[in-house]
């Protein structure tokens, strides 16, 4: 029996853990999450460019702190799963920016061609 269980192939520790990630690349990617974290906290606390600009590079960092992510603590990369977890992750992201550019340029829209303006909203809290 314990010749039929070596022939069969010890799955050993190192090919599983290789196909987790190593202490190496979750370091890395603790470190990039933290840097990746610590700026745009810095940027918000340090008033350091104008609000507008503040907005735009936090949803940045987050766009490319969801993408270490991915690649350090999810392991997915385009030889996982024989490319498919990259073609699922590639649809979803396609998808994900139709509905949210969408949703935003529908709200954006009605909030502007729906909403009163200021003289009118004067004018009819003026009225008798």
């Amino acid at each position: 029996m314990s010749d039929h269980h070596h022939a069969h192939g010890h799955h050993g520790h190192d090919d599983h853990l290789e196909a987790h990630g190593s202490l190496k690349d979750y370091t890395i990617g603790f470190i990039l999450s933290v840097i990746l974290t610590a700026i745009p906290f810095w940027l918000v606390m340090g008033h350091v460019v104008p609000p507008a600009t503040t907005k735009v590079v936090i949803l940045g960092f987050a766009a490319v702190q969801v993408v270490v992510h991915m690649i350090y603590f999810l392991h997915m990369n385009s030889k996982s799963e024989g490319g498919w977890n990259m073609m699922a992750l590639i649809l979803t992201a396609i998808l994900l920016v139709i509905v949210l550019s969408g949703s935003l340029w529908v709200m954006y829209h009605m909030n502007a061609n729906m909403m009163p303006t200021m003289d009118a909203g004067q004018a009819m809290h003026n009225m008798p």
